[in-house]
């Protein structure tokens, strides 16, 4: 059986947050925990928050025991990109694109 939890539009690219999420991949659930606890990026927290709703979501709704579950898949699609403007050299404009990130996070009780 699985569960899964999604956060959206996270501010955060998503390219940077896929970087932290292939650390945890088929990792038992407290070892992704622990590790999510001492990494220095700032998506830990985010992927951290989205992993805690997943197991309380496999507790709750299908019953399964948190000591069971694994990490089946992470992933992190783009989302809507917010577009702002910035000053260039010789009176021209540049274009900066502050991307957003849809967290996703699927737990299972079986080992992957």
């Amino acid at each position: 059986m699985q569960s899964r939890a999604v956060a959206r539009y996270i501010r955060m690219s998503p390219s940077k947050v896929r970087r932290t999420l292939e650390l945890i991949k088929g990792l038992p659930l407290k070892d992704a925990q622990s590790l999510l606890g001492v990494m220095p990026h700032r998506a830990a927290g985010a992927i951290r928050r989205v992993l805690d709703s997943a197991a309380a979501n496999a507790e709750n709704n299908h019953g399964m025991e948190r000591e069971d579950l694994w990490v089946a898949e992470a992933s992190a699609d783009g989302g809507p990109t917010l577009k702002r403007w910035r000053a260039a050299s010789g009176g021209r404009i540049s274009m900066i694109r502050k991307r957003i990130s849809h967290i996703s996070i699927v737990l299972s009780d079986k080992e992957q």
